[in-house]
């Protein structure tokens, strides 16, 4: 998963630098900050068309469920990556890549153990409602 997570970063360098050799083609040079502005908001736009269809029919077919997790791992990515780089600026403790992996594994362990659990109480109220019928 490491692996995965460093060709990310290493390929948002690469749109990055991208972006930056693009701006400077430019007669009209933009600052970090508007450049943050102009990108950024493009691709909250960009994800806005692709999640609202999807999670509207994951609504429409019942899949409440797959969206609160969506949700969660989403959350969950950002506080890690936000404790690991807090603790690189206050110095109480080492940023480190593996303790972000390791806390994104144990959201995951810990919802394995409780979707088999839901999976198991969800399989005896259908059989006791086929039961009664």
């Amino acid at each position: 998963m490491s692996k995965i997570l460093y060709k990310f970063v290493e390929y948002i360098a690469k749109i990055h630098n991208y972006i930056l050799g693009w701006n400077d083609t430019f007669e009209r040079q933009f600052s970090d900050k508007e450049l943050h502005f102009l990108v950024i908001g493009a691709l909250g736009l960009g994800l806005i068309f692709l999640v609202y269809p999807l999670f509207k029919w994951l609504a429409k077919n019942d899949h409440i469920m797959v969206i609160a997790w969506i949700y969660a791992f989403t959350l969950i990515v950002v506080i890690t990556f936000a404790i690991e780089i807090g603790q690189k600026i206050t110095n109480t403790g080492q940023m480190e890549f593996a303790d972000i992996m390791f806390g994104i594994v144990g959201f995951l362990a810990m919802f394995l153990v409780f979707a088999v659990i839901r999976g198991i109480w969800h399989l005896i109220m259908r059989l006791i409602r086929a039961h009664r019928k």
